[in-house]
């Protein structure tokens, strides 16, 4: 089995296009989304139409929920940047609709899959213990092992960050694929693909020149 993961798309649908581009000519059979899918890029209801269309299996990033369960009214801006995010927020809610708002709202918050060696794959937005605090790439064994929660996970596949790593802690393989939409420096967007097998697991990851 190969999955096409993605996190981070931020409404970016372009950027979103060019990774299932390069993962179609590599194949895949399934997409998982990690979160983080909508606000606040330019494209959100294009993003939402192509996770649809190729059927992904998405878990809740920090973003998703606040669409669900905010009302932008009631929020006040300190300055212009914050007046322009409420707005775009506003905005992204009016071009989703209700239905996709609540199916937003919806989300679970982690899925595990088990794979083909007997191991479980646990995809989470930020880290088990909380999906709101990613792991991250400088972070010390104990800090990492501190968001490994008590959810059984042999490979992690997370987000959150936006910077993509790979690495191994307390016996579970962290998998952080990175931001198709806010990539840091931009330029790029970022994924990987997993593959599994009765015999383990196989990491590549993409980084894919917009």
């Amino acid at each position: 089995m190969r999955f096409l993961c993605v996190s981070d798309i931020h409404g970016h649908a372009r950027a979103f296009e060019a990774v299932l581009e390069e993962a179609q000519s590599h194949g895949f059979d399934q997409l998982i989304a990690c979160g983080d899918l909508v606000f606040p890029g330019p494209e959100p209801l294009a993003v939402w139409k192509l996770l649809v269309k190729h059927r992904a299996l998405c878990v809740q990033g920090v973003s998703d929920r606040a669409l669900a369960q905010i009302d932008p009214g009631k929020l006040s801006a300190t300055s212009e940047h914050e007046r322009e995010r409420i707005e775009r927020f506003r905005q992204i809610q009016t071009e989703l609709g209700e239905l996709i708002i609540t199916r937003l709202g919806k989300l679970p918050s982690r899925a595990e899959l088990p794979i083909e060696s007997g191991h479980t794959m646990l995809v989470v937005h930020g880290s088990p213990a909380d999906p709101t605090e990613p792991f991250t790439i400088d972070m010390t064994d104990d800090e990492a092992i501190a968001l490994l929660g008590d959810v059984p996970g042999d490979i992690i596949i997370c987000g959150g960050s936006h910077v993509p790593f790979e690495r191994h802690v307390a016996d579970t393989h962290i998998v952080n694929v990175g931001s198709v939409g806010e990539a840091p420096g931009g330029g790029y967007a970022s994924a990987a693909l997993v593959s599994t097998s009765p015999t383990g697991i196989s990491v590549r990851p993409l980084s894919v020149q917009l």
